[in-house]
């Protein structure tokens, strides 16, 4: 008995020595965070997210890291978020970037801007390319660490009670559209509303604004917005790619163990994958039920796009000039643009165009 026990002694010290130590040695501390979504829980694309990346981290820490989601306006307004994870309000928000561009246009960038990158180029920049690193320099000034936290892919247009026939139709329009494509259609000389998911049903029923847009089939069908505005248009010029964020408190991610840091970036890229996938799974299903209770489906037409772009290009140029934040990471953004553009001009758009046009 006592020479079993010696041993077994023994045999903890050399483990000890050698710098395996058993389990119990490494145990983590009980993590509880509060997350304070953008968006309301009907939407389980892109509310969703969250709650995916929530349940990874609990299971990759064996229940010792939770996260609640609390869907927007619950514990702060659908646009209070930044300001809730920069004081630590919270410690962990998912949200929209471009949300925020009145606080400093470059939170755009960290999103969608109006013909900048689809959904496979964004991911790509933030991984491969400067995207991360840029945005995650300028989050420092918001007390914020960034996480990509999901793509809902090329949006469509929105809806719209009347017809858009040229650029001289969006003259006097009041339309609820996303972050910073407010500016350039104000620009085109449509009314801008910036407005919560949740809120923009009502506000176009009750002809408070004349068009809105969203994300897409799926998620617009379960707004409704198809029994309120029967005219339904694509693309959306302004979102070729929107990235959704989690931000991250500065202080409490520095607390987390270097383990539960690499958990929590694993678990969001796990809902950045899962977002995307989601959405290109059911949009299909969900148009076709749209056109066949009665939408009727328009592509902008050209005069609208190109009104569109050259807006959009001038404003570029106009902020460069006097914001020195979206100078530099517009400029990145935009050199990688131009690259993925040449690339995907060939190998991707050819056989996209080749097998949208077959008969399958």
């Amino acid at each position: 008995m006592e020479r079993r026990s010696f041993v077994r002694h023994a045999g903890l010290a050399g483990v000890l020595a050698a710098g395996a130590a058993p389990a119990v040695v490494h145990a983590q501390a009980q993590v509880r965070w509060r997350l304070a979504s953008s968006f309301p829980k009907s939407l389980d694309t892109i509310f969703g997210a969250a709650d995916v990346m929530s349940k990874k981290v609990a299971e990759m820490t064996g229940g010792k890291f939770q996260i609640s989601i609390h869907a927007g306006g619950e514990l702060m307004p659908a646009f209070g978020v930044v300001d809730g994870v920069q004081a630590g309000t919270v410690e962990i928000a998912h949200t929209a970037p471009y949300y925020f561009f009145g606080k400093d246009e470059t939170f755009a960038l960290g999103c969608a801007v109006p013909f900048g990158l689809n959904s496979r180029q964004m991911t790509a920049w933030m991984v491969e390319g400067n995207g991360l690193k840029l945005m995650r320099e300028f989050y420092r000034n918001y007390n914020i660490i960034n996480f990509m936290g999901g793509n809902t892919g090329a949006q469509m247009g929105g809806w719209y009670r009347k017809e858009i026939k040229s650029v001289a139709d969006i003259k006097g329009m009041k339309m609820r559209i996303g972050g910073f494509a407010g500016r350039v259609l104000e620009r085109m000389g449509g009314v801008p509303q910036n407005i919560p998911g949740g809120e923009i049903y009502s506000a176009l029923e009750k002809g408070t604004i004349d068009a809105a847009e969203w994300v897409g089939p799926y998620d617009d069908q379960k707004l409704g917005f198809n029994k309120v505005a029967p005219n339904y248009y694509y693309p959306g010029w302004w979102e070729g790619g929107p990235q959704l964020d989690f931000y991250v408190n500065t202080k409490a991610y520095d607390s987390l163990s270097a383990e539960y840091k690499a958990i929590l970036e694993a678990a969001t890229h796990v809902a950045h994958v899962d977002m995307q996938a989601k959405y290109d799974a059911k949009n299909p299903g969900a148009l076709k039920q749209l056109v066949g209770s009665g939408t009727k489906l328009f592509r902008f037409p050209k005069d609208v796009m190109d009104a569109a772009f050259k807006e959009s290009m001038a404003i570029y140029g106009e902020l460069s000039a006097k914001n020195a934040n979206w100078k530099k990471v517009y400029e990145d953004m935009a050199n990688f643009r131009r690259d993925q553009n040449l690339w995907f001009r060939f190998a991707e758009a050819g056989f996209d165009d080749f097998m949208q046009s077959q008969k399958l």
